[in-house]
């Protein structure tokens, strides 16, 4: 009887020792070797790898651990309200820079278009002034020409007149001459024949 209490003993032990803790892994044999891993012994296990011991915490313990994991998920969150207002304003300040990036492009081709249509309006006056001068300098050409043969068709009549009063001229003072007198009356008939004067043309 004695054995078999003995018996049932040792297998209580034995499965009580074997037993893991409600939803929790199966805790490790102890190792020497290992590092021990304390752990609350109301919280399931985090099997690490080391050696596990159990203890009971104590209320002050539980809030202060609770205080500290409110402190770290706090700080977590306001890592990732940082991160995300950090990512906010550098994606902001990205899209400031392309939008000022083309804006500048934009200005820097509006100023282009701006100077090619000044370039082709400058060279357009150009064109103009050069036809202009062109035709001034042929207007002016044309009127030093007309200028210029009426001058040479005043000069021929002047000439004409010139000498015609030569001419007679010559009949009044040589006509009487006996020398003279055949040339004379040719003269005299050449003077009274109708003059056939070419008007010269306005300049």
């Amino acid at each position: 009887m004695n054995r078999n209490i003995t018996v049932v003993l040792l297998l209580v032990l034995a499965a009580g020792c074997s037993s893991k803790p409600p939803d929790g892994p199966y805790a490790s044999t102890m190792d020497p070797g290992r590092k021990v891993s304390e752990q609350d012994c109301s919280r399931p296990f985090e099997n690490d790898g080391g050696n596990l011991m159990c203890r009971e915490i104590t209320a002050a313990e539980r809030r202060a651990r609770i205080a500290e994991e409110e402190r770290q998920a706090s700080a977590r969150r306001e890592a990732e309200e940082r991160a995300t207002r950090e990512r906010l304003e550098r994606e902001r300040t990205e899209q400031l820079a392309r939008e000022e990036a083309a804006r500048k492009q934009q200005a820097a081709e509006e100023e282009r278009r701006a100077a090619e249509r000044r370039r082709l309006e400058a060279e357009a006056r150009e064109r103009q002034e050069k036809a202009e001068a062109e035709a001034r300098a042929r207007q002016r050409a044309q009127q030093e020409a007309r200028e210029a043969a009426e001058r040479e068709c005043r000069r021929l009549e002047q000439e004409s007149l010139d000498g015609r009063a030569h001419l007679a001229n010559f009949v009044a003072n040589y006509g009487k001459v006996e020398e003279y007198k055949g040339i004379a009356g040719q003269i005299t008939a050449f003077l009274d024949k109708a003059r056939k004067a070419k008007p010269c043309p306005p300049a």
